[in-house]
């Protein structure tokens, strides 16, 4: 793990809502446990980790009694405003745990189409880098409309990514990484294990892998890629049933698919 990891300064990782929810809607304590692990572990290898979490709608939906997930947006705002909240306490929490404490920061679109805003989002990322605190981001629901909304937290999370100059982000959803096509149709499906480049061949490849948690898809996964690679970072999708893949990741292990950047990882 040293060998991969000393070329490694700043990760970005991201968790879809299927990831760290029971299919109740509940908060799954053992799985955001589990990845404090990971990103304390990280952090002691003197590597910056930000934290893109998903899940904040779903949760609050549970926590309000609501049916199923909320469609329209007043109700999804209100529906994050209560979830974000018992997220943060429960990522608290946890990295608590491991010594580390976390800062909430939510964003919206105009931190890349807004210089200053830009500028003012790395500022304070980088400070909070510097006082050994990790980030958990999440879009600004509550506030967030049509112009200044990511859509996913795939988009958000290579913008991150871009923002702070990271070597390499981590998609961890419940789809096991790009196969030349959908195996959840074709059994003979085969994984990709690498990407150099995101074309049209590659965007043929992405199927319908949508959750019941989730908002995004195989193709929000290949915009990420390509947002990536176009500032040399490299990108990874794998499957987060079980988070141990991130230092699987990190090590150079063949899990998942990597799309390689620019930069040495």
């Amino acid at each position: 793990m040293e060998e991969k990891i000393k070329n490694l300064k700043r990760i970005v990782i991201k968790v879809g809502s299927s990831s760290i929810t029971h299919e109740t809607g509940e908060i799954n304590l053992e799985k955001i446990d589990d990845l404090a692990w990971e990103c304390a572990n990280l952090r002691n290898h003197g590597i910056d980790v930000a934290l893109v979490s998903s899940g904040a709608i779903f949760a609050g939906a549970h926590r309000m009694n609501l049916e199923e997930k909320p469609k329209d947006t007043p109700r999804k705002q209100a529906a994050s405003a209560v979830g974000q909240v018992a997220l943060m306490n429960t990522y608290a929490r946890s990295f608590h745990h491991y010594n580390y404490q976390v800062a909430q920061v939510l964003l919206t679109r105009m931190i890349e189409e807004n210089e200053v805003m830009g500028q003012n989002a790395k500022n304070s990322l980088d400070e909070l880098f510097h006082l050994n605190v990790v980030p958990i981001i999440n879009e600004n629901d509550a506030i967030s409309t049509l112009e200044i909304e990511f859509g996913d937290n795939d988009t958000l999370s290579a913008v991150v990514a871009r923002t702070i100059g990271a070597d390499l982000l981590i998609l961890l959803s419940d789809i096991d990484g790009l196969y030349d096509k959908n195996p959840k149709i074709y059994p003979e499906a085969k994984r990709i294990s690498k990407v150099y480049k995101v074309d049209e061949e590659i965007y043929k490849m992405a199927g319908d892998t949508t959750s019941k948690a989730g908002t995004g898809g195989m193709v929000t996964k290949l915009d990420a890629a390509k947002l990536c690679l176009d500032r040399g970072i490299s990108m990874a999708i794998a499957n987060s049933e079980d988070f141990s893949v991130i230092r699987k990741i990190v090590r150079g292990e063949d899990v998942g698919t990597m799309f390689i950047g620019g930069k040495d990882v």
